[in-house]
């Protein structure tokens, strides 16, 4: 099971388709129990060195392990490592503003393996920053978090993520409790501190060894609620933040549910549209097809079978760009045709299978991280009473987001720590927020609840009349030149500017 539609790393699916009050001061806020990093971890020396393993290709960039608190109310225990990766400033050293920190989403999405496959994207931003990311702590190099074996998650993609009878239920809890049970005999002490507070809280431990007076922030996807986050607990050291498709704040897990399954709606109705189908018709017949898939697992040419869930899967990953949607055209006619295969490679590109079977851990991460942040542990019978709602949002994906609050982290061995994250951020400089109308992972709604939620003065909102997750870098020369100019020169648009 995978909650693939939570606040997925920006441009990470795409790319593999087409080839959520403190003082202030610059030494940490109070809020959770947190405490200030003792001197021996502010004045740190980082060793950059050429990155290992093919993660960061060409001499441009470097990589890095910084000491982190692993219980932030006791900076001065027991440490962890955090994994950064960074390219120099290209431009000339008196024009440099400092460092420019980047999380592209998840959570659980690598920085380290991420940043380098957008560094032409970013090319005018390096003229005046260091470009640098960061695995958040329980990701990657950052004591990485592995719950099960390829193995065991291949036997769990034959569970049904929208169980009908007794029987599937029991499997579906099961399989639930099992994932818990492995995060927890992996992940051991840290499985309490992976919080996206406590990797707020390393960000500006980052700020202080990368040297920098303030924070500049680029955000993408969930990684714009750490951002918010981080602006609420040091809102003194806020420089120039970007957060770009937005996760909205006020949402708890259901409600972010929910958000998505309107999201992902409107993103399968325009792509219908532009296909020439009637949304209402389209959506009807991709239903009976899940329907049928729910009965009958189809045959795919490597000799899986594609499920019910899997294909959902499928079918919202080239959700995530408009240029991805004809690969989504020929995977459901070929299901239509009684060939698996086209969804199943997307579900795959997903879930990170790669061809000899082996998974990536973008959703162990995830879960540990998103569990230990949600208090809300929906139960069997609160989900069975909001379904039909669900349903009549979406009948492609409201049932499995449904059961998803469901099951995410239940019987989880750590209590989440709130019901919808503070970002409140009285006093910081402008942030500057970017929605896209036709985002379907974080729907436009959030965009204005987030700059709400930060304050008067504080969130300023461009739109884009768009499709697809995030903006940045997406096709449109207006929000670029807003973006850039904000980050280069401190330029903050008015409140409200729209790109179409």
């Amino acid at each position: 099971m995978a909650r693939f539609v939570r606040w997925a790393a920006w441009g990470a699916v795409v790319a593999l388709v087409v080839a959520g009050c403190s003082s202030g001061s610059s030494k940490g806020g109070s809020d959770g129990g947190g405490k200030a990093a003792g001197q021996s971890l502010t004045d740190q020396k980082l060793d950059w060195k050429r990155c290992a393993g093919g993660s960061a290709p060409g001499a441009v960039w470097q990589c890095a392990t910084m000491k982190a608190p692993l219980d932030w109310s006791k900076p001065e225990g027991r440490t962890i490592d955090v994994g950064l990766v960074r390219a120099r400033s290209s431009g000339a050293a008196s024009e440099r503003i400092g460092s420019l920190l980047f999380n592209f989403g998840g959570p659980g999405a690598s920085g380290v393996d991420t940043l380098p496959s957008f560094g032409s994207t970013m090319a005018s931003l390096r003229e005046r920053y260091d470009l640098v990311s960061f695995d958040p702590r329980g990701v990657g190099r950052s004591e990485g978090v592995r719950c099960r074996s390829d193995r065991e998650i291949a036997a769990a993609e034959t569970v049904d993520s929208t169980p009908d009878t007794p029987q599937e239920e029991r499997a579906y809890f099961q399989d639930a409790a099992g994932f818990g049970r492995g995060c927890a005999k992996a992940a051991g002490d840290l499985l309490s501190h992976v919080s996206t507070t406590d990797t707020a809280r390393d960000m500006d431990l980052m700020r202080q060894v990368l040297g920098d007076t303030k924070t500049h922030y680029f955000g993408i996807s969930y990684g714009t609620e750490l951002g918010g986050v981080y602006a609420h607990l040091f809102p003194g050291n806020v420089g120039r933040l970007v957060l770009d498709a937005v996760v909205d704040p006020t949402a708890d897990a259901v409600g972010h549910a929910r958000n998505q399954a309107r999201g992902f709606q409107l993103a399968l109705d325009n792509y219908l549209r532009s296909t020439g189908q009637d949304p209402e018709a389209g959506t009807r017949r991709i239903a009976d097809l899940l329907a049928r898939l729910d009965a009958d697992a189809l045959p795919a040419s490597s000799g899986r079978r594609l499920t019910q869930t899997l294909a959902v899967t499928g079918i919202v990953t080239p959700l995530y760009s408009e240029s991805s949607w004809p690969s989504l055209t020929r995977a459901l006619e070929e299901a239509e045709g009684g060939d698996g295969s086209g969804l199943l490679a997307l579900a795959d590109a997903y879930n990170e299978r790669d061809s000899s079977g082996r998974y990536g851990t973008t959703t162990h991460s995830q879960r540990v991280i998103s569990c230990l942040d949600d208090k809300q542990r929906p139960t069997a019978d609160e989900i069975r009473e909001t379904l039909p709602e669900f349903e009549r949002i979406s009948p492609v994906f409201g049932p499995y987001l449904a059961w998803d609050t469901a099951g995410w982290c239940h019987d989880w061995p750590v209590s989440g720590q709130h019901d919808t994250p503070e970002v409140s951020a009285p006093g910081a400089a402008p942030i500057l927020l970017v929605g896209n109308t036709g985002d379907p992972a974080t729907p436009y709604e959030g965009a204005r609840r987030m700059a709400d939620e930060l304050g008067k003065g504080v969130g300023v909102l461009l739109t884009w009349r768009g499709e697809g997750h995030g903006a940045y870098g997406s096709g449109s020369d207006c929000v670029d030149s807003v973006v850039d100019a904000y980050l280069l020169d401190g330029t903050v648009p008015d409140d409200g500017k729209v790109c179409s």
